[in-house]
């Protein structure tokens, strides 16, 4: 139980009980393993390695995730082949559309919340009044 959410978590955030549970997870299953592995590699890459080194070590990363025989992390190193040049460009910008898509969403929500409402002027005004 609560497996999935520790093979989720950063290995750097486990306690010793969760590691155990976690090293216990992996000895069963080869294949869980080197998804955890790789998972924990990209992890690396992006928090930790340092910036002269990520694209190296992203291209290293793409060719092992293809190599490892799992559908799902070759059809992640297909698509981080191919926007390999901006995923790159995205290490060397403290930028991200994130803070926009947090309006978005926020807008989207208010929307399905009042479907039906007939006046324009008051939803309008309500979205503005949601970011004031």
């Amino acid at each position: 139980k609560h497996a999935r959410n520790l093979l989720l978590k950063y290995e750097d955030d486990l306690t010793s009980e969760e590691k155990h549970k976690v090293s216990l997870m992996l000895y069963h299953d080869a294949r869980l393993s080197s998804a955890y592995y790789l998972k924990e590699e990209l992890y690396y890459i992006i928090r930790k390695a340092p910036l002269e080194e990520k694209k190296a070590r992203l291209k290293d990363w793409i060719q092992e995730a293809r190599d490892k025989d799992i559908p799902e992390f070759e059809y992640c190193a297909n698509t981080y082949c191919n926007w390999f040049d901006s995923i790159v460009n995205s290490f060397y910008s403290p930028y991200t559309n994130g803070p926009t898509e947090g309006c978005n969403n926020r807008i989207k929500v208010l929307k399905r919340v009042s479907y039906g409402v007939k006046n324009f002027t008051r939803f309008r005004n309500r979205i503005l009044y949601i970011f004031s």
